[in-house]
């Protein structure tokens, strides 16, 4: 069965290009999800903010049963809750995975958990092993990102603690652990041991610490293609920024609270700017925007023309942005009703992103797959191939508009409305493969394949 696509058109205000892409819904029903991420299978783990997970198999179904469910140790209220998931990499033999949520004294707490030894679908709940529990004076800026890296470590950002301004300077102090990213190795008898290279061991600052000077960062991830970790920052107010941070780099300054992005925000006692590192892109809060939700730089196959571009959100605005190699950002239309809190990618890296408002999981396509166009059952489209005109019968809404696509991303034809004859005049428009996007009253957005002879 076809699954619904909502297309977005991608303009960027430096060159007015333009690209297309889509969202096909994969699954719902989920609980505020904030984590999309694998175990090196076909299976996707979504991490639901309440302190559950649930699987998603290979075909789009959602197991009944839950991965995990230890929602009675975790605080879940507006940024708190369970925010990320790892697997170990040797996770098929030695079944380990780790978390981290906010317990419900509001600490943030990185543990290990171990899968059932009868059911690959389960987890065993008994099984926790705390590694890190760090105490929080607010109750906002959790940030709660884990990845594993090539190096066989576990590193972990925290947010710098909350409330507003950083007032305890976290994120400058190097002997604390918020506002950082951590590394530490997770294969110790004890709860972790401290990674060779990490750069404040026998001198000042946390021997954890990889890096320091974050806000709250909300997802970060590593491209392996390019040895980077993009790192994206929600701003204080008025900035929110993107950095790319090489993986064999260590004792980075990311600048907060001395500096927004690359805006002075209270420099009084700061080290010089020289000292910190900035960011690669940033965007303000004009257009509704808010809040950045991290994402990642496109490795799949299914879509080539995405290929190594960066993918990310904000919160607000309802728009996925698109960071390319010139670090130049593009925004789509707006995907109304979709507060995107996350993005994940598969074990195959095709990339997916969740609304934590709707609970939906959606994959992001381009419209240039012929396997996932969306020919509606209750609107025709005819003759395909055409020449002189296009009929389009069935709409439900008088206010249906037209566009026309390229294959290479340029528009040809924006908010046409359809004649008397529901039909559009295609004459001027010369041979060729275009799609045919159609939007009408709530319906958000459709495409299909069309053939220009």
């Amino acid at each position: 069965m076809k699954r619904l696509l909502l297309s977005a058109v991608l303009l960027s205000a430096m060159n007015f290009s333009a690209q297309n892409f889509a969202l096909q819904e994969y699954a719902s029903g989920f609980t505020s999800p904030v984590e999309i991420t694998h175990a090196n299978d076909s299976r996707l783990f979504v991490v639901q903010q309440n302190g559950i997970i649930k699987i998603i198999q290979s075909n789009g179904a959602v197991n009944s049963a839950d991965f995990l469910n230890i929602s009675s140790k975790v605080n879940f209220g507006g940024e708190r809750g369970l925010l990320g998931l790892a697997f170990h990499p040797q996770y098929a033999t030695n079944g380990y995975f780790f978390v981290y949520y906010n317990n419900t004294a509001g600490n943030i707490v990185v543990a290990r958990y171990t899968r059932s030894s009868t059911n690959p679908d389960l987890a065993d709940a008994t099984t926790e092993k705390i590694l890190l529990n760090i105490p929080k004076p607010f109750d906002n800026h959790n940030g709660g990102s884990i990845h594993f890296a090539p190096d066989g470590n576990l590193w972990i950002v925290t947010g710098d603690g909350g409330s507003g301004g950083d007032p305890n300077n976290n994120g400058q102090n190097k002997n604390s652990l918020l506002g950082k990213m951590l590394r530490i190795d997770v294969n110790a008898t004890g709860a972790y041991n401290i990674p060779a290279g990490n750069p404040f061991v026998g001198v000042d600052g946390a021997d954890e610490v990889w890096s320091y000077g974050l806000r709250n960062a909300w997802k970060f991830s590593f491209d392996l293609t390019t040895g980077n970790a993009m790192i994206a920052d929600v701003g204080q107010g008025v900035i929110e920024e993107i950095n790319k941070m090489p993986i064999t780099t260590a004792g980075i300054n990311y600048g907060w609270r001395c500096y927004e992005g690359n805006n002075t925000y209270n420099t009084s006692g700061c080290a010089a700017s020289g000292t910190m590192t900035f960011p690669i892109a940033v965007y303000d809060h004009s257009g509704g925007k808010c809040s950045i939700t991290g994402g990642y730089v496109y490795r799949g196959t299914l879509s080539p023309g995405l290929q190594g571009k960066y993918f990310f959100a904000d919160y607000c605005s309802e728009q996925i942005g698109i960071l390319d190699s010139s670090n130049a950002i593009t925004w789509s239309t707006a995907f109304s009703g979709n507060n995107f809190s996350t993005f994940g990618e598969d074990v195959q890296k095709e990339l997916y992103v969740a609304a934590v408002n709707n609970g939906k999981i959606y994959k992001i396509t381009t419209s240039t797959l012929g396997t996932q166009e969306n020919q509606l059952t209750e609107v025709r489209i005819y003759p395909n191939p055409a020449s002189e005109r296009v009929f389009i019968e069935g709409l439900r809404y008088t206010d249906a508009t037209i566009g026309l696509i390229s294959t290479e991303g340029k528009i040809v034809l924006d908010a046409i409305k359809l004649d008397s004859e529901n039909s559009l005049d295609i004459t001027s428009i010369p041979a060729g493969v275009y799609y045919l996007n159609i939007k009408s009253g709530d319906l958000k957005a459709y495409s299909q394949k069309l053939i220009i002879k």
